[in-house]
């Protein structure tokens, strides 16, 4: 079902064409903007209260500046399904975050209006930076570049380096600061605090209004913004005395704060703004789900929804007739707190993700031991390791791919240190419709090519409790536990939690001729491909090995002592993955084999659900079976093979 767009929206079909409107209609565009997402998020889906915050923002980007020549970049990209709409995609906007659809995230190969593809917070300052640098080097002195930045994003340390850098650039560059107060959940720090301060300060206030009314004075006699500013330069500068700005300390110009939902003035500024030489911030206050009551009320349940009816209001969720499963997350979440009552040792750590990763459970629990960080995992992983240089046992909790942004940290400050760190790694394997940005796909092999690491992931609700219940115990080295998005396979998962020791392996199903050996919980896949094969007169053996490193060496010499056609899965990369461990550890033992490896390939995986990425890398239930069957097939040898 296509949603009708309204009579202005209807007929843009780039920027161009909204440049084309008369100013005075922008108002009633950001209407039928903001209530067409609304009726597509309702219906399909996707996120929600970031993309309404900035529905006037976007409409006066694009309309002040000339996209695509003038670049525009999104960091993160949860708040850019207005520019997808503006920029050629509205009809085709209801396969967001669809399998073979959009991406829900600028993406450069899906437009030229997507200058650099984004889904981890931080990188737009440093990418537009990078690009006014390069227009500057080419001679394009009046293209502009303009880094659309939520003051969430901006607690992460690359903004603040990419900051540093511009400052001392000379470079033609805009900072537009989206100030809402949220991330996914309420920020949280210093810079939170500084920037509610500047929006209340009579002082900035004040600066600001003179300012503005200079602005506009000078315009209306043909003076130049660059005038404007020569000539206030002094007043400016003495409103900043009296009230320390942290931006202008950085030799960013600062403008603001001022209304990020008036679309005429904001255009009105960001035309003054092309002509300000040098890189500039603009600070703008916004609402995060702004135009829907509830998302404005409740925001971090309005970022992303799912499927509601936009009238009432209600989520439509699945109705079941026998208690599900959990998610993984909140088994974590209530396990923590359950071994924080026993040990007191222990203490969570979350960049910017309390709800996502379920430790608010421990931060309403128990506030004094557990830390939301704001969004910056490479702080997190060290402020993790200095908690356990005092002997207290961190858990830190951050999502696959975002742990990527601190491997440094977990090589440097705490594997080479041996400290006691516990890494629970949410979101592991396919991360669903997020896409390629989000995939946890490459923890397996980062964290088993270190020292002094265990890596281990759970087949279930179970072994997750048991894992973490051993990960606390009194150890030296750091301990990592992988587990995917979503939920799991046991209804009745509050198990009594048993010691599971470093790399034992367990069999789940005897068989014959072939041995399946997988790690996590794509391991309950098996018991469906069984299903199939048992049609066929086929029963492979089932290894659950539970750990990437160490490997379960006296398993494994029972397992190639006996077979000699193995499969092995695993829901991460195959490149240096689980995989690539067993065929390392048969090389090195002497063993020959046919190996079939089922994984994620050498190659970027879109978007889609789970299970449709699960079918298209080849490890859904008749991936594994039709593997099963190819070695089945294959007459047996004493020579190592590797399909």
């Amino acid at each position: 079902m296509l949603i009708k767009p309204g009579e202005l929206l209807a007929a843009i079909e780039s920027p161009a064409d909204l440049r084309k409107l008369d100013q005075k209609q922008l108002v009633q565009l950001s209407s039928e903007l903001r209530q067409f997402v609304i009726d597509n998020v309702s219906v399909y889906g996707g996120h929600f209260g970031a993309s309404l915050g900035v529905i006037e923002l976007t409409v006066a980007l694009h309309y002040a500046f000339n996209t695509p020549y003038d670049q525009l970049v999104w960091d993160v990209g949860h708040q850019a399904y207005g520019h997808k709409i503006l920029t050629g995609r509205r009809d085709s906007f209801h396969t967001n975050r669809k399998y073979g659809g959009l991406s829900g995230f600028p993406k450069r190969k899906e437009s030229p209006y997507d200058t650099f593809g984004v889904g981890h917070s931080s990188t737009s300052i440093s990418a537009a930076l990078g690009m006014a640098m390069a227009s500057q080097y080419k001679g394009e002195a009046d293209r502009q570049h303009i880094a659309v930045i939520g003051d969430g994003a901006m607690t992460g340390g690359m903004a603040f380096e990419a900051m540093n850098h511009a400052g001392v650039s000379n470079s033609n560059l805009l900072i537009v600061l989206n100030d809402n107060c949220m991330s996914i959940d309420p920020n949280v720090g210093a810079l939170k605090d500084y920037l509610t301060d500047i929006t209340t300060s009579h002082t900035y206030n004040k600066a600001k209004e003179e300012v503005w009314k200079l602005l506009g004075k000078f315009s209306k006699f043909g003076t130049s913004a660059q005038e404007v500013v020569s000539k206030v330069e002094n007043s400016i500068k003495s409103f900043l005395l009296q009230h320390s700005n942290m931006f202008e300390s950085l030799n960013l110009r600062y403008f603001g704060p001022v209304d990020g939902h008036d679309v005429d003035h904001l255009v009105h500024i960001f035309k003054d703004m092309r002509n300000i030489p040098g890189p500039k911030i603009l600070h703008c206050i916004t609402t995060k789900g702004k135009g829907f009551a509830l998302a404005e009320q409740d925001q971090t349940k309005w970022h992303a929804p799912g499927v509601f009816d936009k009238i009432t209001g209600e989520i439509h969720k699945t109705v079941y007739d026998k208690p599900q499963p959990p998610k993984f997350q909140d088994v974590f979440g209530h396990t923590l707190v359950e071994l924080a009552e026993q040990n007191p040792k222990i203490m969570g750590i979350t960049p910017a993700m309390p709800s996502g990763s379920s430790l608010n459970i421990m931060m309403k629990a128990m506030p004094e031991r557990a830390f939301d960080v704001g969004i910056a995992e490479q702080h997190a992983v060290t402020f993790s390791a200095g908690l356990a240089t005092q002997g207290l046992v961190p858990f830190c909790n951050i999502y696959s791919t975002f742990m990527q942004r601190a491997y440094d940290q977990v090589v440097h400050d705490v594997c080479i240190q041996n400290l006691h760190v516990v890494f629970c790694l949410d979101r592991a394997g396919f991360a669903g419709a997020d896409g390629p940005t989000h995939h946890g796909a490459y923890d397996i092999a980062y964290m088993r090519s270190i020292p002094n690491i265990v890596v281990a992931s759970p087949m279930d609700e179970a072994e997750l409790r048991n894992m973490m219940y051993s990960a606390q115990l009194p150890r030296e080295g750091a301990y990592s536990i992988r587990y995917p998005r979503g939920q799991g396979v046991m209804p009745n998962w509050k198990t009594p939690m048993e010691k599971i020791e470093d790399g034992i392996g367990r069999l789940v199903q005897e068989g014959e001729e072939v041995a399946i050996l997988t790690l996590g919980p794509i391991g309950n896949y098996v018991a469906e491909a069984s299903q199939l094969l048992a049609a066929e007169g086929l029963q492979p053996a089932h290894y659950d090995m539970r750990f990437a490193k160490p490997l379960d060496s006296a398993l494994l010499h029972k397992i190639f002592k006996k077979f000699n056609k193995v499969v092995t899965v695993e829901d991460g990369c195959l490149m240096g993955g689980f995989g690539s461990a067993v065929l390392e550890w048969m090389a090195d033992q002497g063993y020959s084999a046919t190996v079939k490896r089922l994984g994620i390939p050498d190659r970027i995986v879109e978007h889609g659900e789970q299970l449709e990425l699960h079918r298209e890398c080849g490890f859904d239930p008749e991936g594994i079976a039709s593997a099963v069957r190819e070695l089945a097939a294959v007459a047996n040898t004493k020579t190592t093979s590797i399909v």
